[in-house]
This record gives structure tokens, sequence and C-alpha cells, in this order.
């Protein structure tokens, strides 16, 4: 039998209880050490650095952010972040 330990990933304390399901059913955890609640294995952001910078790149080719929207699947709302970040 194999045994796995899980930790918290903000102190790193082994006291979790599970604590419901998150939205796309994965197991939510309760650290009763520091009372915040995570993941076993959170996934990264949705969008990596390269399609980031691909997306800014048509941007400043004179791409309207809607075209962007179609084009990439992005939402108006991140493109927009992203272009005041960069600013």
């Amino acid at each position: 039998m194999v045994t796995i330990t899980i930790t918290c990933s903000y102190c790193s304390g082994e006291q979790l209880v599970r604590h419901g399901l998150t939205k796309n059913g994965k197991q939510h955890y309760l650290c009763k050490d520091c009372r915040r609640s995570s993941r076993d294995q959170p996934q990264p952001n949705g969008y990596t650095a390269q399609a980031r910078e691909e997306i800014l790149r048509a941007y400043e080719e004179r791409s309207s952010v809607r075209g962007l929207t179609r084009t990439f699947g992005v939402s108006r709302n991140t493109v927009s972040a992203w272009i005041k970040k960069k600013k």
C-alpha cells in the first residue's frame, strides 16, 4: 500500500482536512494550522508567457481587441488587463 502525504502549500503543515470540491470536481483541502484552503495539485495560470507575448504582438500590429478575442479565444477583459500592465 502506498501512502501519500499532502502538505499545505502555504505553511507546509500536514494537518489537512477535506473541504469540499472545486467547480471542476477537484478536491479542496483546509489546513488546520494556517486556516487556508488549497487544492492538491493546482494548475498553473491559463496562458503561458509565450502565448501572452504573441497576443500582445498581434495587438501592436493594429489588430483590434475584439479581433484578438475571436482569433485567440481570449477574453477582452484579459487582453485589456495585459495591455494596461505593459504600458
